[in-house]
This record gives C-alpha cells, structure tokens and sequence, in this order.
C-alpha cells in the first residue's frame, strides 16, 4: 500500500480515525428547510445572505473553504476583507430562487483543486477582487434579466479585468487525525499594490442555544495561541487575535443585549468598532486578524496548525516538510489510480473530478421531530408547524458526513444524485462508497414504510430507483457480500413501497411522478394534473423494470454462497417480464407505451373518462427503456441450478411473458443471455433516434431532448384554458417548472449518459462485435454497439478536454476563463451542459454526478 492507501486502512480497521476531521462545512447553510423557521415555509427568504452573518444556525455552519469535525462540533474556515466591501467575506454570495433568472445560483469564482480520501491534503482556490464586491449589481440584473438572457456572473462585471484580484489558495495537511497544517497564500494577480485582511476563524456550533447544552470555550493562552476545548490553533506569526460568541445579534430589536454576538468580526474589521469583539480574549468564536498590503504579482503566505493534544514548542519546524510529503503522498496515490490515463489533460480533469467529490462531503444534521415541535431552551413554534413539509417524517435522525450534490446550491442530499456519486468514489474509497449506498436505508433515513427519502425540499417525493445499480456497481470495483446482502434486504422493503405506492391500478405501470426530471415534460409530474387523470410514465415503468433486474442480479449474486437466494431472484426475474407486459398492453386496453410510427416510448395520458393520450415528446423518458438490460452468462447459471430450472419452466408454461425477453433462449457472445425491456427491433430504432445528430446526439453527448422539437414544438391543447407546449431548450430553461434552475429540455446531464454508456456496453456483452449501427446516423459509419457507447463517452469527455485550439467547451465563450493561464485549467463541474455547445449550466460546481466524468475517463 502507498501512504494514503494505508491511511485509508487504518480508518477503516478502527486504527486511526483519519476521517475524523474533513472538508465537511457547507459552502452556504441559509435557504434550506431545516433552518426555516418561519410561519409560512419560505425557506429561500427567511435567512439570506444578509443575514446569515448576524443569525446563529441551529442546524449546521458554513464559510470559506473550511473543515470541521465528522460531528461539527468545531469549524474552521477563512474570512476576507479587501479594505472595500460592506461585509467581512465569510460565506459564498449568490441568488435565491426567486431573485436569479433562472433560479438559485451562486456568484463567486472558487475551485477544488486537490483532495485526498482521508483529507491527509486539501487544496482550495478562492478569487477575491480588489474592487468592492458587486452584491447589488448582480442581485438587480439578474432580477432585470429574462428566461431568454443567460445568467449574469461575477466574471461578467469586468472587475477582475487586468488581473485585478487575488487568488487565495488554502491547503490542508494533516500530520495525524487531530492534527491539521494549514496553509494560506494570497496572490495578488493585479498591476499594482493591494490591501488584504486575512482571518482564519476558529468557532464551536451553536448546540447551547437550543438544546441547553454546556457552552464551549475558546480563550487566548499566554504563549500567544487559542485553546478550544482540547484542541489548540497555532499562528506561526503574531496576529491580532479576536473573540466573540458564535450567538444572534439582536440589538436591532433588543438594543441592551449584552455579550458579543457572531457578526463582531465584521464589525471590528469593516466598521472599526473595537468594542465589538471582546478584551477578556474568550468566546465561543475566534479569529487570527493579519492585515497585509501585497505588492503587484507576488504574495504573501500564513501558516497555522490545529491540533489535539499537549502544547507543541515548535509547532512550525516541521510544517514545510510535512506538507511536501502529504503532496507528494497525493501524487503518488493519484499516479496509481491514473495509470491507465496516458493523457495530461483527462489527469487534471479527473484529479479535479475527485477533489470536487471529497470536498462536496458535508456534515447533515437535521431532526425532524426537533424541527416540528421546536427545541425545549426556544419558544414554542405556531400549531401550523406540525402540519408543515415533511411533517410525516419525524422519524428522520440525521447527523452524518453524505456526499452533497455541491457545497452551496445543495447543501443536502438528494437520492439518487448520492447513488451516482458512488461510482466515481468507488474508485479511489471503496467504504466511503458502500457507506453512503448503505445509509439512506438506515432507519434514521428510510420511511418504515419503506419509502427512501428523496430531498430535503420534500422528503416524500420519488428520484428514480438506482441504488440497487449503484450497489451492484461499487461491488464489482469492490467485492464485499455483506455489503450487498445487507443493502440487498433494506431495498426489499423500498421496491415493495414503489410497488404498492406508485402503481395506481395495480398494472404494472407506474406513476412516479417527478422521478428529478424536472420540467422534462408536458405538465408538472408532482403536481395534480389541469386534465385530471394520471401519466402511466415510460420512465417511471422502466426504472421498475430495471429495478427489478438489478435486485434479480443482486439475488443471483448472493447465491452463489445461499442457495435460498434463488427462489428471490425467480421472483424478481417474473416482475420483470410482468411490466414487459404491461408495458405493450397497459391494463389490458390495448394501449402500448411504445409507438411502433415513431419508434420511441412516450408517456401516456389516462384521462378520467378512460381515455388514454400518447405525449409525444421524444425526451429522454423515452430512452430510459435501454437502461433495464441484464445479461447472464452460463457460469453464473451453473451456480444457481435452482433458478436455471424455474425459469425453463416458466418460460415454457407462460409463452406470452417469454417471447418478451430479448433472446433469452438464442445464446449470444460467450454463450450469453439478454434480458431486456427491447428485442433487437425496437433496440435498433431507440439507437436510431440517440446517435442521429438531429435528433439527441450532440457534439458532447446525449440531449434530454430530441433537436427534432426545434422546429416540431410538442403542443398539447388544454380544453378552454389554452395550450402547454415543449420546445427545444439546449441552455437555460425558459419554463417556470420547478423555479427553472434545471432544463430537462434540450441540455446533455451526465448522469443519463454514463447509464446510457453503460446499457450500451451491456448490450454488447450479449451482441458481440458482428452487431453494427450506424454511428452518428447519416454518416454511413458502421460500428459495434461498443464503439458507439465509446464514442458517446468521448463526446462527453470532451465537454471538458482542451480542443485543438485550446478551448474547453464547459468553459463557454468568456475569453478570459478560455485564455488565462490562472483561469484556464481551473474546471467546473456544471450540473449540466448545453445540448449544441457543451458550455456548463445551472450549479457551477455540482461535482456530485458530473463527477461521473472521472469514471469514464478511467474507462468504467
């Protein structure tokens, strides 16, 4: 084992808690439910940026590239004032739903550069301007701007023209579990001298307040560093040191409030008030206060240390040459990782990839009941509340480190993005990984009614099934059956509540509802709908029938060493060929959610007079049939003797349910057998329409929506209340549908692709290389079902790769992100891609699933 690999050893052995401190502090705490508490539910309005400076949280901290503890208990992360700003920089700016054009967005430039798994080093980028920073300005155009204007970033005020910014990296080194290196450099890009206040805070949640427990104490000791608790901060100078309480400041309406509230600091620096912080150096809160004018082009670095333990008399002999081994330790883990990825450039990416997922680790702490019935040391909250979102439920018990779709816009978890984030981590921490799949079916988590909990904006809503995927897929990486037995029985318990809760008349056709798709089609999937009735969703039908393969698998997999588990993977193999059913012929009226004209899956409309109404919408609801393949080779029949005769005589005595399965009896490449929702018709025409440029290949990947609807809008006629249309959208959506922070309507989404990629390969295990398409479809190019699942995953990558001339499609068309040899090579990780152009959109930094890219480039 290399270094961080035997680190990661002796986590997980018990012998030394290295993830015991991490990157676990949210970018932005404000705008979500847990912290609104107020009347009405306005979560994006009740603690805003403004705010958040003078408000104590009683869920959870943010700031500045910090770390906490696993149970942030103490934080740590920096503040920044460049002599200009009205407010001490101390979290991330950016809009709420109903302020930016096209919802939630931050509008700051910072970027995670480095990551290790046990965070032995961490490396972080923040740009600062010289300029007072625009908060207004981007607030009042955004707000200006239409649906049809892009969003208005901080790079667009031209403030940082003529470099005139800093570049603040801060590195994180670990000397042992409890003991942190930290590391502060500021750059000044710009032409002339610049003033920096720089103030590494140090502060304990807020638990007091709340629940009435013992407050904590941070105090200045006499040889010149802070003790907190048990551990002890080092400042390798002598800064201005600085305490307050990390507690509300109320004097706006409670004027004589004593003490010295969380907002001191700002104070103190921007305003001058020396009597805000306090002189008997102790708090809850503290801050190392250094003020530097740094000359045009060079910099100037601030070293401290944070450990546990007895007081160190040199605590900076060593620092330099620890933090070049955790450097070269990093190197050297990556390297192996790496070594199959020849190309400089896809290293960056995929380091970057990485260090994007490490650093989007947050600490989640939310009690449900808690939250309804108010804590015990506050005021009791109105009799609505008990009726407020999520009220059923209360069961929720959250305080663990989950993998966060990113640090500002999501600084909760959502479900089915947390299982994709598992594919990329199972490369590098294989138990992060199981951990995570493991923990959203945990009792604290799951419903007992067996319901996984979707988000934290509405628990109960429904994301797509695919943790029983992701499971099978971190095993393979990472083989480990009481991994899979255990997850295997909670998500027993889940598929049974998607079968007796979203299939309405007990067909074998579901009705998800939103399933994360947003706006993708015609009506609102969550809402009741204008025309009455429900859909009898493609998607939704198809994650079960892929769900039930993949439980099918994970059974099969299990019996290899129990036997019983064959008689559960007839079950779900019969569930399988159920919905294949259904599917042709929806509760027996003849109604099929295939349309043979068009050669595509569609939605269908069943209206309340019995009608039923095809959506013709050629979205991704339609290919997501591709997704339930499975194929079984000899091998593993030869083990499950059991299963192999049940399904011969269930194959024979149900011929109806049998000619549905994709050659089950025909063996393929190696002896093999397919198992899918598409014989090789159908299988054909779905890859006919996905490799076709004009319709959803584009240059980087598979649209969410065929280019067909650019000049073939999807309208549906509502009885005398006008119509509802679906256009081709490749950017930004211009629909209102879920506040229009995400376009399922045009846009490539990386998630899609890497299943998309994957089914494809799959298909290619039965089919062989003598199976051609044509790829892209008007090119006369044939190739294996392979090759065109390779080329769509070049395509994706090259949303990322530099091009010919230098440029990197996320990047867009801002010449100072494309040229800037301090901005160039610094990516973004988009929640997702515009369809024509591949530049990033919505949230800049959800690594979460776009962090699927460091899996591609590895060749999974």
């Amino acid at each position: 084992m290399n270094a961080e690999q035997s680190r990661l050893e002796d986590d997980r052995t018990g012998k030394a808690d290295w993830r015991l401190w991490g990157p676990y502090l949210s970018e932005r705490q404000w705008g979500t439910v847990r912290e609104d508490y107020s009347p009405n539910g306005t979560a994006w309005d009740y603690l805003p940026h403004d705010a958040a400076r003078r408000r104590a949280y009683r869920w959870g901290e943010d700031g500045i590239a910090g770390i906490s503890d696993k149970l942030q208990r103490l934080c740590f992360c920096l503040g920044l004032w460049n002599g200009r700003d009205p407010i001490l920089k101390e979290r991330l700016f950016g809009l709420t739903n109903s302020e930016g054009n096209h919802g939630e967005d931050v509008k700051e430039l910072y970027y995670y550069l480095d990551a290790t798994p046990s965070h032995s080093y961490l490396k972080y980028l923040y740009k600062y301007p010289h300029a007072q920073y625009p908060y207004q300005w981007l607030i009042e155009e955004n707000r200006r701007r239409g649906k049809d204007a892009p969003e208005f970033e901080l790079i667009d005020t031209g403030l940082l023209n003529d470099n005139r910014y800093f570049d603040v990296f801060i590195e994180y080194a670990k000397a042992g579990p409890e003991d942190i290196l930290i590391l502060i450099t500021v750059c000044n890009r710009g032409p002339e001298e610049a003033v920096i206040h720089v103030l590494p805070q140090l502060w304990f949640r807020n638990t007091w307040s709340w629940a009435g427990l013992p407050k904590p104490n941070i105090r200045l000791e006499a040889a010149g560093e802070l003790l907190a608790e048990d551990y002890r901060l080092y400042s390798c100078d002598q800064p201005n040191w600085l305490f307050c309480d990390n507690e509300s400041n109320f004097r706006a309406t409670w004027p004589d409030q004593p003490g010295y509230p969380k907002d001191a600091f700002h104070d103190y620096v921007v305003h001058g008030n020396r009597a805000a912080v306090n002189p008997a150096h102790f708090g809850t809160k503290a801050a190392a206060h250094y003020a530097h004018v740094i000359p045009a082009g060079q910099s100037e670095q601030f070293r401290l240390r944070l450990r546990h333990g007895d007081i160190l008399d040199h605590p900076f002999a060593a620092f330099d040459s620890i933090f070049a081994a955790r450097r070269a330790e990093a190197d050297e883990f990556y390297r192996e990782i790496q070594m199959n990825v020849p190309d400089p450039d896809l290293k960056l990416i995929q380091r970057q990839a990485f260090a994007g997922m490490i650093w989007s680790k947050q600490f989640y702490c939310f009690n449900v009941a808690s939250w309804l019935d108010g804590d015990a040391a506050q005021p009791a909250p109105p009799d609505r509340r008990k009726d407020a979102r999520d009220a059923d439920w209360r069961h929720v018990d959250a305080h663990h480190i989950i993998s966060m779709p990113d640090k500002w816009e999501f600084p909760w978890f959502a479900s089915w993005d947390l299982a994709f984030h598992t594919i990329p981590f199972a490369i590098i921490d294989p138990e992060f990984a199981k951990q995570q799949l493991a923990l959203l079916t945990d009792e604290r988590y799951m419903h007992p009614n067996g319901q996984m909990p979707a988000y934290e904006w509405a628990f109960g809503d429904t994301n797509p099934p695919v943790q029983a995927w992701a499971a099978l897929r971190v095993h393979k990486l990472s083989p480990d059956r009481a991994f899979l037995e255990k997850l295997f029985h909670k998500l027993l318990l889940n598929f049974s509540w998607w079968v007796n809760k979203k299939d309405v008349e007990g067909r074998n056709i579901f009705q998800g509802g939103f399933l994360g798709l947003d706006n993708v089609g015609v009506f609102d999937r969550s809402a009741p709908l204008p025309t009455g009735g429900f859909i009898d969703q493609a998607d939704g039908t198809s994650w079960m029938a892929m769900y039930s393969l993949n439980l099918m698998r994970m059974a099969l997999e299990l019996a290899r060493d129990n036997p019983s588990y064959q008689d559960i993977a007839i079950k779900f193999f019969e569930h399988f060929l159920y919905i294949s059913a259904a599917m042709i012929n929806i509760g027996g009226r003849g109604t099929e959610l295939w349309s043979e004209t068009d050669g595509f899956y569609y939605d269908v409309l069943s209206l309340p007079n019995g009608t039923d109404i095809p959506l013709r919408v050629r979205s991704m609801v339609g290919l997501i049939p591709l997704f339930a393949v499975e194929v079984i080779d000899e091998s593993l029949l030869a083990n499950v003797p059991h299963f192999a005769e049940r399904l011969t005589w269930f194959l024979e005595h149900r011929p109806a349910l049998a000619k549905l399965v994709s050659y089950w009896r025909d063996p393929g490449k190696g002896e093999s057998r397919l198992m899918s929702l598409l014989r090789g018709h159908r299988m054909k025409c779905l890859l006919r329409h996905l490799l076709d440029p004009a319709e959803f290949l584009s240059p980087y990947g598979a649209r969410a929506l065929s280019h067909y609807h650019k000049e073939h809008p999807y309208i549906f006629e509502l009885d005398h209340s006008g119509q509802v249309r679906v256009d081709y959208e490749p950017g930004e959506s211009r629909s209102g549908l879920f506040g229009g922070n995400s376009n399922w309507r045009g846009p490539v989404w990386m998630p899609m692709n890497f299943l998309l990629v994957e089914s494809l390969r799959t298909f290619h295990r039965y089919y062989g290389d003598e199976f051609k398409v044509e790829c892209p479809v008007g090119s006369g190019k044939k190739v294996s079902i392979r090759e065109a699942a390779d080329e769509l995953s070049r395509r994706l990558i090259e949303i990322f790769r530099r091009d010919e001339h230098g440029r990197r499609a996320v990047l867009g068309s801002n010449e100072k992100l494309q040229t800037d040899e301090h901005f160039r090579d610094y990516i973004e990780f988009h929640e997702y891609f515009h369809g024509d152009t591949g530049a990033g959109l919505g949230a800049s930094h959800q690594t979460g699933w776009s962090g699927l890219i460091a899996a591609l480039i590895a060749g999974l």
